[in-house]
């Protein structure tokens, strides 16, 4: 299996300026922020970065860590969009606790491309799971598809329905769903449902609404296992992005192309990244697979 990159270019609201020793500075809108990036092995473009505000991990492997700022931040989010066409998407960009801004800008080729798979059809039925703030969700929403927005945390749902009223979306044929993912996939296997696509985007850990435990090497397989199970021959795709987990594009896409054995359609797998803008070179961010017809 050949491997691709899907990068990410610059747009309005959002742009990788610079990165280097183990950090990046990126722009949200009229602000600067300085995040950690273990793959920036590089030195940056410039010595000296000015931002806003900065995560300072932790001494753990697993995370932790705090934003410090150097100038005021509003900590309640401001407004960002990211266009394609003349499908607008709006939505709120936010310091965390979890070092992001509440969006994750490295999915812009991603959210690009399943419009590609589903565009020309009439109302298509998709399907985003883990799907957090529903930026992907709201990709699709505005060229006309009929989402389900699977995602565990309640907090999470409800910044996406946020998010969809800034979009001037509220009123979208959406089912805002707040469960296990997991759990929610084989309900739906046993209704007999179907969906023309699906978003994967799972967390390396996390637990479920009722305490579910995910754990991504361990629950993946059969979680891809029944999502192959929602999609037929006339479905368009699967898209499976891993973030933070020692796996291998090569691994997950043998996954996807053995459970899409018995369906026509390509398996591919890659490296997600983001253009800098300093240099134009491609920071990687993620590994993804994907099935597609």
């Amino acid at each position: 299996m050949d491997l691709s990159s899907l990068i990410g270019e610059p747009w309005a609201d959002y742009g990788l300026i610079d990165s280097g020793h183990g950090r990046k500075l990126e722009r949200y809108g009229r602000f600067r922020f300085i995040r950690p990036e273990p793959q920036a092995l590089w030195a940056p473009a410039k010595p000296d970065w000015r931002a806003h505000g900065e995560f300072v991990p932790g001494s753990d492997e697993d995370g932790g860590g705090q934003w410090h700022f150097a100038e005021p931040v509003p900590r309640d989010g401001w407004p960002l969009a990211w266009s394609e066409d003349d499908a607008r998407v709006r939505f709120t960009a936010q310091t965390t606790p979890f070092r992001h801004l509440g969006f994750f800008p490295d999915m812009a080729p991603v959210w690009s491309w399943m419009r590609g798979r589903i565009a020309g059809m009439a109302e298509p039925e998709c399907l985003n799971l883990f799907g957090y703030t529903g930026v992907g969700t709201l990709a699709l929403s505005a060229i006309g598809a009929k989402m389900v927005h699977v995602d565990a945390s309640k907090k999470s749902v409800e910044a996406a329905r946020g998010n969809a009223a800034l979009s001037g979306m509220a009123d979208a044929p959406v089912r805002w769903i707040i469960d296990d993912a997991a759990k929610f996939v084989a309900r739906e296997v046993r209704r007999g449902r179907r969906y023309d696509g699906i978003l994967l985007d799972p967390p390396k850990y996390g637990r479920g609404p009722d305490g579910e435990v995910w754990r991504l090497e361990e629950h993946l397989p059969a979680l891809i296992a029944d999502c192959r199970r929602l999609l037929d021959a006339e479905s368009r795709y699967l898209f499976l992005t891993v973030y933070a987990v020692r796996m291998s594009a090569l691994a997950i896409g043998e996954m996807l192309r053995q459970a899409f054995a018995d369906l026509p359609g390509t398996v591919e797998a890659g490296e997600l990244a983001v253009r800098e803008e300093a240099r134009g070179l491609a920071l990687p961010t993620a590994i993804w697979a994907r099935w597609s017809r």
